[in-house]
């Protein structure tokens, strides 16, 4: 019997399960950067309904959505109060008003505060839920990723 054939691994099985081991982690990597993704788009969508219960209760008191002119500190200033300066006195609707994970949030309104709009982005190429437009919203801007792709609207509008 040969001991030369006793002591190791010969160098092609070495390679073999060196490029198992890179395709198994090629796998691996990929599903975890989609899943990340889908997490961040999950955020975006639960972050825009928290500032839309927010929005609508602001609109219940005041019977107009908050606006630039009326409320230089909305949107996405930390806390969203009735006017913006948020003394000890007045009603807060968020005590912190989320922000995106990645790029920035946009909202857009009518000028007499009759109605909005809130969008973000989305990165999860594959997402088809509501709200969602893979192609973008037309005269939005959400920062990395240029055109915001997923969007809600107060009940008296619909998304462009």
């Amino acid at each position: 019997m040969n001991k030369k054939n006793l002591f190791g691994f010969t160098l092609i099985e070495l390679l073999i399960v060196i490029i198992i081991l890179g395709v198994l982690s090629a796998l691996i990597s990929g599903n975890f950067f989609t899943s990340l993704k889908k997490g961040r788009d999950a955020r975006r969508k639960a972050d825009l309904e928290q500032i839309q219960r927010a929005l609508e209760m602001y609109y219940e008191d005041k019977r107009a959505y908050p606006t630039q002119a009326a409320d230089p500190g909305f949107p996405f200033a930390g806390k969203f109060c009735e006017t913006g300066s948020c003394v000890s006195t007045e009603k807060i609707y968020m005590q912190k008003v989320p922000t995106d994970p990645v790029s920035s949030y946009s909202y857009q309104y009518q000028s007499d505060g009759s109605y909005y709009r809130l969008f973000s982005c989305i990165e999860n190429n594959l997402d088809q839920g509501p709200g969602v437009k893979q192609t973008g919203y037309a005269g939005t801007n959400c920062g990395n990723c240029d055109l915001c792709k997923y969007g809600v609207s107060s009940s008296n509008s619909t998304l462009p």
